[in-house]
C-alpha cells in the first residue's frame, strides 16, 4: 500500500463522516494535531495577516499549531455517538472546543442522519479542517479559506451515500443555528449569531477521476461591529462599522480533487454575499498541484481573492516529506500581494479604516490613503495523525 493510500485512510477516519456505523460496543479513538510556525516578513513592523491575525514579523506557533482528538463508540448496530475536542489558538488565545458532538443513526446502508454539534458544509476542506494531515498545505489557501469563520452548528443532517458502478456519489442536507460565536475583523473580536442555518452539498467520488463537489450554504446573520479611533480633530471617538440585522449569507463553492498516488491537485471556486453589508460578491479561489517521488511531494499553488475594494493574489511553493507513515514534514514559502488599496487577508485596524475613509470622503484633505500590502511567509511545521 502506497503511502498516498495511507493517508487517504487516515484522513476518511479522522476528518470525515462515517460511511457506515459501529457495531454495539466498537469504538474508534484517533489523535491529530499540527506543530507549526510561521513568519510574515516584508510589511510594517507589527503588521499582522490571517484569519485571526496570528501572522506577522515574529515566529509564531499560535497560526498554525493546533491538536485534536476523536472517538465514536456504537451505542447499538445502528446508532452511535461521536465527539471531537480541539485545542488551538485563535486572536492570541488558546481555547478548547468540542467541534463534533453528535448522535448518528444509520437508518439504511445508504442513508446516515445526525443530530447535535456538527461541521458546517461550507468548503471542500470543512469536515477536516483541522485536521492537517489530511490535505497537502501546512496552512489552507488563506484567500479561500478565510472568508466563513464559522467552523459548526447546532442542528441535524442527513447524508445519502449512492454506489454507483463507477464510484460514490454522497449528498448532504443540514439546518440549525450557530449562537455567540467569535468574528475577528478589524483586529478585534466581536459576537455573532448565525440563524436559520442551511447547507447542502452534493459529490461524485469516481474511482479513477478524482472527486467533484458542490456546495452551498446560508444562514441568517448578526451582529454589531464597532471600533475606536482619534478622528482628524485628535478626539478619542467610535463609530458601528457593520451591522448586521439577520441578513441573509450566502455561500458558494465547487471544488475537485485528483490524487491517483504519483499526481495529485486540488482546486476550489467559492462566492460569498451577504445582504445589505455595502457590497458585491466576495470571489476566491485557488488551483493546487503536485507530484510525489518518493517519500517527497513538492507542490505549487495560485490563489486569488477578489472584493469591491481590489483584488489579492499568492503563490504558494510547498515541499512535504513522510517521515513516517503518520507523520508528515511541511515547509512553505507563500508570496502574496494585493492592488487596488485593498487590505486582502492582511489586518487592517478601526484607525487604519477610519483615516482611510476620511481621506476617500474628503478627497484628499485629511486622513491617509488606503494603500497595497505585500509579505512574504514562510512556514514549517509536522502533520501527524494516530
Amino acid at each position: 500500500m502506497t503511502t498516498a493510500r495511507v493517508f487517504g485512510l487516515a484522513a476518511i477516519c479522522l476528518a470525515s463522516s462515517p460511511a457506515f456505523a459501529l457495531e454495539q460496543g466498537d469504538y474508534t479513538l484517533n489523535g491529530f494535531g499540527t506543530v507549526g510556525i510561521t513568519h510574515l516578513g516584508g510589511e510594517d513592523d507589527g503588521r499582522s495577516y490571517g484569519i485571526s491575525g496570528q501572522t506577522n514579523d515574529s515566529w509564531r506557533g499560535d497560526q498554525l499549531s493546533k491538536f485534536g482528538g476523536q472517538l465514536s463508540y456504537g451505542l447499538t448496530d445502528t446508532v452511535g455517538v461521536t465527539v471531537q475536542a480541539t485545542a488551538k489558538a485563535y486572536a492570541d488565545e488558546w481555547k478548547a472546543d468540542v467541534e463534533w458532538a453528535y448522535l448518528s443513526w444509520q437508518s439504511t446502508d445508504e442513508l446516515m442522519l445526525r443530530f447535535g454539534r456538527l461541521r458546517t458544509p461550507v468548503y471542500m476542506y470543512s469536515e477536516s479542517i483541522d485536521v492537517g494531515f489530511a490535505y497537502p498545505w501546512l496552512r489552507l489557501p488563506d484567500e479561500v479559506y478565510s472568508q466563513v469563520q464559522l467552523s459548526n452548528y447546532e442542528g441535524a443532517d442527513a447524508i445519502y451515500n449512492l454506489p454507483l458502478s463507477f464510484g460514490t456519489a454522497s449528498f448532504q442536507l443540514a439546518a440549525g443555528v450557530a449562537k455567540n460565536r467569535d468574528y475577528y475583523l478589524y483586529d478585534d473580536q466581536y459576537d455573532i449569531d448565525y440563524s436559520k442555518v442551511f447547507g447542502a452539498s452534493v459529490s461524485l467520488a469516481t474511482n479513477d477521476f478524482g472527486t467533484v463537489r458542490i456546495g452551498y450554504a446560508e444562514a441568517d446573520i448578526e451582529t454589531e461591529i464597532s471600533g475606536s479611533f482619534t478622528d482628524v480633530f485628535g478626539n478619542p471617538s467610535s463609530a458601528t462599522l457593520l451591522a448586521l440585522d439577520k441578513d441573509k449569507g450566502k455561500f458558494t463553492s465547487i471544488g475537485y480533487q485528483y490524487d491517483n498516488g504519483t499526481w495529485l491537485t486540488a482546486n476550489e471556486w467559492t462566492s460569498r454575499v451577504i445582504e445589505n453589508d455595502g457590497t458585491a460578491s466576495t470571489d476566491s479561489f485557488y488551483l493546487m498541484g503536485g507530484r510525489r517521488f518518493g517519500d517527497f511531494l513538492p507542490h505549487l499553488t495560485y490563489a486569488q481573492l477578489d472584493e469591491d475594494e481590489g483584488r489579492q493574489n499568492s503563490w504558494t511553493l510547498g515541499l512535504n516529506y513522510s517521515l513516517t507513515p503518520t507523520v508528515v514534514l511541511k515547509g512553505e514559502y507563500k508570496r502574496v500581494d494585493t492592488s487596488g488599496g485593498y487590505d486582502g487577508v492582511f489586518v487592517r485596524n478601526a484607525q487604519e479604516l477610519y483615516n482611510n475613509t476620511a481621506y476617500e470622503r474628503t478627497n484628499g484633505l485629511v486622513g491617509v490613503p488606503a494603500r497595497n500590502f505585500d509579505g512574504d511567509i514562510i512556514s514549517a511545521g509536522v502533520d501527524f495523525v494516530f
